[in-house]
């Protein structure tokens, strides 16, 4: 059997980080990469990652998605690209159309149906009609906040009420996602920002919201969020930026599902980088009160970056071994670690020679 073919759109924090985790694993080769940063365009993709040899020095990055892209070309794209699905739209009908599965890390994109219904349906047909699946996922929204309570409500017999709490260092990000959360700006800026409906702040609580319902089987009444500031006491500086005091950290993220008039999910998100800078512990929390009660807590937190990447790298084979069509975290067997040949989790038929 052939080794799966693989190709990245989108060469940042994640992108870059999902071709180093994929060359260290057995059956799978990265066939292409498209990025339109100047300094890494035209480079192999073992110069880009500053490695001596992984193999992979046949790929060179390219800035044209038409230069890689050709009809079955490979067995799925990863798109890092965007955090809104509109953004991301026509990246993903483009790969979709060439018959090939993708997986994307678009926040809005693990539960589509919360905003863009029409966006979501419109995909379904299209990863249909080319007999492609397509998966929006990452560690938030598609796995803490969302996948990991409705794992744990399978052991209850009722639910009254969910708690969650996600205190994480958003260090491993790059640029996109600093500038979704205001990282660096001044807090009047912030305020301009707000005030002008362009600071995104954490992207996702309708799709976890949205996702825990329908696992559920319940329809929420209503949803809202809101947004705090967190701004910086000292200097804190990332390879992606460089926070100054006075400056914002990140911020401070609420989200509320309610459920016959009353509150049912709570999640509750402050990110900022380099939290442990001003001794604030990060960790992931989830407290549901039903029968029996469960209190889990994990410290310090999943890390984001590596859990984006990885999650996105490891549901490769149960993209591939889908059914066709528009798939969330729900629809798919349990995300889990692969340590050997990735070719083994993979239906031959899905595969092929």
């Amino acid at each position: 059997m052939r080794n799966v073919k693989v190709i990245i759109w989108g060469f940042g924090a994640m992108g870059s980080g999902m071709a180093r985790m994929l060359l260290n694993k057995q059956g799978v080769e990265i066939i292409g990469i498209c990025d339109r940063n100047p300094q890494i365009v035209g480079k192999s993709l073992n110069s880009a990652l500053g490695i001596q040899d992984a193999g992979q020095s046949a790929c060179v990055i390219k800035d044209n998605i038409d230069d890689i892209i050709k009809p079955g070309c490979c067995d799925v794209v990863l798109v890092t690209t965007d955090s809104h699905l509109k953004k991301a739209y026509s990246k993903l009908e483009y790969c979709l159309n060439q018959g090939l599965n993708v997986i994307c890390t678009a926040e809005e994109l693990a539960y589509p149906m919360a905003q863009s219904p029409e966006l979501a349906e419109e995909l379904n047909k299209i990863a249909r009609k080319n007999k492609v699946t397509l998966l929006g996922t990452g560690i938030n929204p598609g796995f803490v906040m969302d996948y990991l309570v409705l794992a744990l409500t399978g052991t209850c017999e009722n639910v009254q009420s969910i708690k969650v709490s996600r205190v994480n260092d958003l260090s491993p990000f790059g640029k996109t996602v600093m500038d979704e959360q205001g990282v660096g700006i001044s807090l009047n800026e912030y305020h301009e920002r707000v005030a002008a409906g362009n600071l995104a702040g954490h992207v996702g609580f309708a799709e976890s919201v949205r996702m825990i319902a329908d696992g559920l089987g319940i329809e929420m009444d209503s949803f809202r969020q809101s947004m705090d500031p967190i701004v910086s006491n000292t200097v804190r500086e990332t390879e992606y930026t460089l926070v100054e005091p006075g400056k914002l950290a990140g911020v401070k993220m609420s989200g509320v599902g309610f459920y016959k008039g009353e509150v049912f999910v709570e999640l509750d998100h402050p990110q900022q980088v380099k939290p442990q800078i001003e001794n604030v512990d990060t960790g992931d929390s989830i407290i549901i009160q039903g029968t029996p009660n469960i209190n889990m807590a994990i410290k310090p937190e999943i890390s984001g970056g590596i859990g984006t990447i990885a999650i996105c790298v490891n549901m490769i084979p149960h993209v591939i071994n889908a059914n066709p069509g528009l798939k969330t975290m729900i629809d798919l067997p349990i995300p889990r670690a692969i340590l050997g040949d990735m070719r083994k989790l993979i239906q031959t038929e899905c595969l092929g020679n």
